[in-house]
This record gives C-alpha cells, sequence and structure tokens, in this order.
C-alpha cells in the first residue's frame, strides 16, 4: 500500500511535468528550422545567379528562365517571410498562400525553360 501512495505522486508530477515542457516553445528548435531555410535560400540564389551566369555567357534563353525560376522560388519567399515572422500581426495563412503561389510561378518557369529550344 505504500509502493502504490508512493506512486501515484510521482505518476501525477510526470505527467505535469510533460505538459509543461509541451506547451513551452523550443526556441532553438526554431532557430535550427530558421536558419536551415535561410541556408536553402542563399543556396538557391547562388544557383540562379550562376544560371545567369550561364545566360549571359552563352545567351541561353532556358538559362534565363532557370535563373527567374530560382529567383522566385527562394528569394521571393525570403521577402514575405521575414516580415512575417517579424510582425505577429501578420497573419501566417495569408504569407503562406502567397509563398507557395511563388513556388508555383517559379517551378513552372523551370519546367517552360527545360521545355523551350535553345
Amino acid at each position: 500500500m505504500v509502493g502504490v501512495a508512493f506512486a501515484r505522486p510521482l505518476a501525477a508530477a510526470g505527467t505535469d511535468l510533460a505538459l509543461q515542457i509541451g506547451s513551452r516553445p523550443d526556441d532553438t528548435a526554431e532557430l535550427v528550422v530558421q536558419l536551415s531555410e535561410f541556408t536553402g535560400a542563399l543556396l538557391g540564389l547562388f544557383i540562379a545567379y550562376q544560371a545567369y551566369r550561364g545566360y549571359r555567357r552563352n545567351d541561353s534563353r532556358p538559362m534565363l528562365f532557370i535563373a527567374v525560376g530560382f529567383i522566385v522560388i527562394m528569394g521571393v519567399p525570403l521577402l514575405f517571410s521575414v516580415p512575417a515572422l517579424l510582425i505577429p500581426s501578420i497573419p501566417l495563412l495569408e504569407v503562406q498562400a502567397l509563398v507557395q503561389a511563388f513556388e508555383v510561378a517559379g517551378l513552372l518557369c523551370i519546367i517552360y525553360a527545360l521545355r523551350m529550344e535553345p
């Protein structure tokens, strides 16, 4: 009987502790995710720059559309995401819808570049 009485407060304490941990935002994980998003955007813009250099060097219209596609996919959403993170009153659903629309537009530019004649 003593063991049961002792186990009950520990179980209750563990539940309270788990709820407290789960309700607290993990700033480190959020920072890592945001840094990885920023790194991906920088890499995408670097690819866009390389594609633009290829367009200028070879006068290749497909490379121009690939550069534009990567800029629209990676750069433009970054312009919308940063203010949405800094200003909490901006509705995230609308920002996400706008970002996805630009991502689709950029992918369509890249598909067009792959399908066009050089």
